[in-house]
C-alpha cells in the first residue's frame, strides 16, 4: 500500500478507535489481550513487535523494545534509536505493518477476527492527534482526515477474513525482505499454535 492520499471520514458512521478500552480499542496495535509468539519469543503486542523490527542489526535494541510489557514505552524506546532503524524502513514500513497485523489475526483468531467482523462494512479509522499517515486528525468535529494506513490495513484483511477459511491465516510466512530478524535469528514461519509456547524475553541493560 503505496497510496498516502489524505481521505476524510466522519468518525460518527466509522468503526474509529482512539484508546484501547474504548470500543473498537481492540484493533489498536496497542491493545492488551492479544499477546504473540515469534520464533519462541512472547511479544506483548503488535506494536512491540513492529518497533522491534526497525533493528534488524542491533539485536540489543531489539531485546529493549521487546522487554517492555507497555507498547508505548516500546514506542519510545524506538524513537530514542531513530537514527539506527533500518535504512529501507520508510519504503517497506507498511509491509511490515501488514505482516504483524496477520501474525496478531493468527495468534488471537477468535478475539481479534471476531472483532474485525464487528465492523461490519464500516470505514475502520484509527484517530490520532498527529499522526495523518497511520491515522486521521480530528477538524474539531465529527470529521478526521488523514491517509487512514493502518485503518486501511485493517479493512484490507477484514474482506480477507470474510472471503476465506479460517485455517488460511494460521501460518504467517516470513517476509521476502533483507535481514528479516528477531534477536541475531531469521524469523520463522509464525503459527496459530506457537502462542502457547512462547518464552519471555530476558530484561537487559544497554550502554
Amino acid at each position: 500500500m503505496r497510496d498516502k492520499q489524505l481521505r476524510q471520514y466522519d468518525i460518527r458512521n466509522a468503526a474509529a478507535f482512539r484508546r484501547t478500552r474504548e470500543k473498537w480499542g481492540g484493533l489498536s496495535n496497542m491493545a492488551a489481550g492479544f499477546p504473540l509468539c515469534v520464533n519462541d519469543l512472547a511479544i506483548q503486542s503488535s506494536e512491540v513487535l513492529y518497533q522491534a523490527c526497525r533493528f534488524p542489526h542491533n539485536p540489543d535494541i531489539q531485546q529493549l523494545v521487546l522487554s517492555n510489557a507497555n507498547p508505548m514505552d516500546a514506542k519510545k524506546v524506538a524513537r530514542h534509536y531513530d537514527g539506527m532503524t533500518r535504512s529501507d524502513w520508510e519504503l517497506s514500513r507498511v509491509l511490515f505493518m501488514k505482516w504483524c497485523l496477520r501474525v496478531k489475526l493468527a495468534q488471537n483468531w477468535d478475539n481479534f477476527s471476531t472483532e474485525l467482523l464487528a465492523t461490519g462494512d464500516m470505514p475502520i479509522v484509527e484517530i490520532s492527534s498527529k499522526d495523518g499517515f497511520w491515522g486521521a486528525i480530528p477538524d474539531g468535529g465529527s470529521l478526521c482526515t488523514g491517509a487512514n494506513v493502518l485503518g486501511r490495513l485493517l479493512m484490507q484483511l477484514r474482506e480477507q477474513v470474510k472471503s476465506n477459511s479460517a485455517e488460511r491465516f494460521w501460518a504467517v510466512p516470513p517476509l521476502n525482505v533483507d535481514h528479516f530478524l528477531l534477536l541475531n535469528q531469521p524469523i520463522q514461519v509464525v503459527c496459530k499454535s506457537q502462542s502457547v509456547k512462547a518464552k519471555e524475553p530476558k530484561q537487559q541493560q544497554m550502554f
